[in-house]
């Protein structure tokens, strides 16, 4: 009776190390790309004017998981606007669980000054959590203290 009982001990470390080392695999290993958000890089060239309501249009690129994706930007900014600029943004999106999330509608409070040239920064998110953060020169004049609602699209 007692080789039976050491047997049964034996298995049952076994067992034991074994669900120890699986449990220790599930928590140390990295999740798949598929169930994970990554940030992305992004950059977009972008032209606006207005006299107390502005618009702008431009086109960019994300580049996100080792591939681009080409993009048009479109928005309105309500609020003190005077004049017209020529930004060329760059930064990061991060949030994106999917290249869907990135389209879509994209809030934004700021202001800025430019004259000839300066430094613009903007920090954006849409409905689906995804936030981009850009900045760089731009070359222009304008004055601007608005609420801006931005629109992207992939191409």
């Amino acid at each position: 009776m007692r080789p039976n009982r050491e047997a049964r001990r034996a298995v049952s470390r076994a067992l034991a190390i074994v669900l120890t080392a699986v449990a220790l695999l599930a928590f140390t290993a990295p999740m798949t790309p598929g169930h994970t958000q990554a940030a992305g890089h992004v950059r977009v060239k972008i032209l606006k004017a207005g006299l107390l309501v502005g618009g702008g249009a431009g086109s960019g690129v994300l580049t996100w998981r080792g591939r681009n994706y080409p993009f048009r930007v479109s928005g309105v900014s309500f609020g003190i606007t005077a004049g017209a600029t020529i930004g060329r943004l760059d930064g990061w999106a991060s949030g994106i669980r999917e290249i869907g999330d990135f389209a879509g509608a994209y809030s934004s409070v700021g202001g800025g000054f430019a004259l000839v040239g300066g430094v613009n920064g903007v920090h954006l998110r849409n409905e689906k959590g995804v936030t981009i953060v850009l900045q760089g020169p731009k070359a222009g004049m304008e004055v601007a203290a608005n609420l801006s609602s931005i629109t992207i699209a992939l191409k």
